[in-house]
């Protein structure tokens, strides 16, 4: 029997929507799409591209508490409302994952709350001990 772990954030939405930020079952790691907001004051920046820094401290949060970091993401999924949103991001990202090319996919859907201009979501393995 595998370990299952759920990893909460703080984020209202976990417990309105019922959902984890992250769960941890065996080895594998899967963050749930996560936005720009700031789960601490629940606010969220207008821009893009600060949505997107915002995405990844949270991710970051959260593949800490599981015991691993962003050189452990194999895969990343992107989902942006405007596709002219994603280049601007590209810095960002590639700050995260550049050196770490993990498998990945943007898609352009709607997202749940008409401010929210990006949701990242990734899978990671935890490390070998």
């Amino acid at each position: 029997m595998t370990e299952r772990r759920a990893i909460l954030s703080g984020s209202t939405f976990e417990a309105q929507i019922g959902y984890a930020r992250a769960v941890v079952d065996g080895d594998w790691v899967h963050v749930s799409g996560t936005t720009g907001f700031d789960y601490t004051t629940m606010t969220i920046p207008d821009g893009v591209v600060e949505q997107a820094e915002q995405c990844l401290r949270n991710i970051e949060a959260a593949l800490a508490e599981a015991g691993c970091g962003f050189a452990d993401v194999v895969r990343v999924r992107y989902l942006l409302p405007e596709r002219e949103d994603f280049e601007p991001c590209w810095p960002v990202l590639r700050r995260c994952f550049g050196d770490i090319r993990p498998a990945a996919t943007m898609l352009v859907c709607g997202l749940a709350d008409p401010r929210m201009r990006i949701e990242i979501e990734v899978c990671a393995r935890l490390p070998a001990n």
